[in-house]
């Protein structure tokens, strides 16, 4: 268990432009969606699913999102367009986690939606135990709904994050976490 603390405490965010092949076999990838679909599902109502984006399709999503761009922003450069057009190629692997929440008789909507949430940070996990790396985000096409329909993601569906995955270019540096004192309290104060 200490190897899985260690593994734990070394998590690193890095750059999706800090990120370059090779990424995750498909064996790896099949492990690391194994992993990610095993968190706390109240219900076992699976609220939450996967979007691969390798290879070419990473460019042909991003054409999706620029042609969007592109017609929000008809006064953009050349190079602000490159880099919409390259939004998901940034990094070899992307993994889009779909949030599935909605109402239900039982289980409340919140509970589906940390369900994703707790799906995205074991993918991230599952990610560093390869000896990847990996990075959660949301940018504006997350929430933009045509590109979302574009992507194929539903009207009742949320993007929890677009997860780039690859090999670090380098060693990913640490940040300053908050000091236990600053973020836990006990009950009775």
């Amino acid at each position: 268990m200490a190897h899985a603390l260690d593994l734990l405490k070394t998590r690193r965010s890095v750059k999706p432009m800090e990120l370059t092949a090779p990424a995750p076999s498909a064996e790896d990838l099949a492990t690391i969606l194994t992993v990610a679909s095993r968190v706390p599902d109240h219900g076992k109502l699976t609220p939450w699913r996967f979007i691969v984006f390798e290879g070419e399709a990473r460019l042909a999503a991003g054409a999706k999102i620029l042609e969007v761009f592109r017609a929000d922003q008809p006064e953009a450069t050349a190079d602000q367009l490159e880099f919409e057009r390259n939004r998901l190629a940034r990094a070899p692997l992307v993994v889009a986690v779909v949030s599935r929440a909605g109402p239900h008789v039982k289980i409340p909507e919140w509970e589906q939606v940390l369900s994703a949430g707790a799906a995205a940070m074991s993918l991230v996990l599952a990610v560093h135990a390869l000896g990847f790396a990996a990075n959660w985000i949301t940018e504006w096409y997350a929430y933009d709904r045509r590109v979302l329909a574009a992507l194929g993601v539903g009207a009742n569906e949320r993007i929890a994050g677009f997860i780039h995955i690859g090999t670090p270019v380098k060693p990913p540096e640490d940040r300053p976490r908050p000091p236990l004192a600053a973020i836990v309290t006990h009950y009775p104060a």
